[in-house]
């Protein structure tokens, strides 16, 4: 990580359009929050800082929870007075600030932001200015600060103070900058409130015939900011159709990129994405894996030739290479599922080591257990592992045979190659190779049928 830049990230904002209750920084987005993409951005070109405000507490928490490794600082902006107050804030508080040869200064709603845009900016400053913006063109540029370019240099005019001539221009201000930070030092602390919002501009730091340059970006997408519900909802859609974009460049099959949402990039090569798949951004999906439709994942990595059927559910699990799961299962939170194992309709597995090449086919639930390789466990196969107080292990060990309708009470171990019948409730351990079975003898009663059976 750089020494020579910071990035102060304005993140004070309560968001009131949003009408929601967290501060507007931690609005959700996908699976992650407003604040968290622009960090991500950042993160590995300089050391980042924080001007928090309103509800401060839940903002550094969060970075604190989520971000602790980049060790970024917080400057607390009381009263939220403009943008050019929350920067100058940033130096009243922050003895470091004039360590960094220069200073980027970007907004916490603004989740499209990439490191190539910073990247961007930092490089153009390099070439001798003492700061640059990011602007835009937009057709219909109502409520942005306007461009107005000099012979050299350039001034930003908010919509509230621009003249009818200044309204006319169409490229924009992205309220993304990077200043040599001598240069913003010096004029952060002139700036005054004389403008129709009664504010302390940012913007005003940049002059007509001064040393700064206006960076064009074709992409306007980049700059979206963040104010209510509808804008928020925009983003998560060219978020989504960006990760997309990249997916299908380099050989994820999707059939309906309009109804898959996906927040990763991680999926391999030759990988099959039905319509109405949901995957989040901490997931990792392997090489020619298959996701039929309805399927949920989320913080769990699918490895190589994984086929998950229809409307599976699996979150904070890992399924290796080659196995089956679904339609209809979850795998609920610890689940490992081997290599060339499978679960079949309606089984439901949690906190379970499933080994390789094993099978729960139908309606089964699977609980804090351990199940060797090459089991073959039948329909509905429950593992009793909570007492009312405490949970217990099932253990099963490799090419053992569950029959149907079978009850487990752990703590129960059952040996390899064991076999226990249909219909048993086991609450004694099975060593290998043995038979087990636990069912009452039948008793069969000769022409007692017609006192059950009950006619209209």
């Amino acid at each position: 990580m750089s020494d020579k830049t910071s990035i102060v990230i304005l993140a004070a904002g309560k968001g009131t359009r949003l009408k929601m209750e967290v501060p507007k920084p931690l609005a959700p987005l996908e699976d992650r929050t407003l604040v968290d993409f622009v960090i991500d951005a950042a993160k590995d070109l300089g050391d980042i800082y924080l001007v928090t405000g309103h509800q401060k507490e839940l903002v550094e928490d969060h970075f604190q929870k989520n971000w602790s490794s980049l060790g970024a600082k917080f400057v607390n902006q009381k009263e939220q007075l403009g943008t050019g107050h929350a920067v100058r804030t940033y130096f009243e508080q922050n003895n470091s600030a004039n360590t960094y040869e220069y200073t980027i200064i970007a907004c916490a709603d603004t989740p499209l932001i990439t490191k190539e845009v910073l990247e961007s900016l930092t490089r153009e400053i390099k070439n001798g200015f003492d700061a640059v913006c990011a602007s835009f063109v937009l057709k219909k540029p109502q409520g942005y600060g306007r461009i107005v370019r000099g012979e050299k240099g350039f001034k930003i005019v908010e919509q509230k103070d621009a003249s009818i001539e200044e309204q006319s221009i169409c490229e924009v201000n992205s309220g993304l900058y990077i200043f040599k930070t001598s240069y913003l030092k010096e004029h952060i602390f002139d700036l005054d409130t004389n403008n129709n919002s009664g504010e302390f501009y940012l913007t005003d730091t940049c002059k007509i015939n001064k040393n700064v340059k206006a960076l064009t970006f074709e992409d306007q997408d980049l700059f979206l900011g963040v104010n209510d519900l509808y804008q928020l909802a925009v983003a998560g859609i060219r978020l989504r159709k960006r990760n997309m974009m990249e997916l299908l460049q380099k050989g994820v099959r999707v059939i309906d990129p309009s109804h898959t949402f996906i927040s990763t990039t991680k999926i391999g090569v030759g990988s099959l994405l039905y319509p109405n798949v949901y995957i989040d951004s901490q997931s990792i999906i392997g090489k020619n894996v298959t996701i039929e439709p309805g399927c949920f994942i989320k913080n769990s990595t699918i490895e190589d030739g994984v086929h998950l059927k229809a409307y599976t559910y699996i979150t904070d699990s890992i399924v290796r290479a080659s196995a089956k799961v679904g339609p209809m299962s979850q795998l609920r939170p610890g689940s490992d599922i081997g290599e060339g194992s499978k679960l079949g309709n309606f089984v439901e597995v949690k906190k379970s080591v499933i080994a390789k090449n094993s099978s729960i086919s139908h309606l089964s639930y699977v609980g804090d257990a351990e199940i060797g390789s090459n089991v073959n466990i039948g329909c509905g196969f429950i593992t009793c592992n909570y007492d009312g107080a405490n949970k217990h292990k099932t253990i099963i060990g490799d090419g053992a045979f569950i029959g149907s309708d079978c009850q487990m009470i752990a703590p129960i171990e059952i040996g390899e190659s064991a076999y226990v019948g249909s219909g048993s409730t086991i609450n004694q351990n099975v060593p290998s190779e043995a038979f087990a079975i636990a069912r009452q003898r039948q008793v069969t009663k000769e022409g007692m049928a017609k006192k059950f059976i009950k006619k209209k």
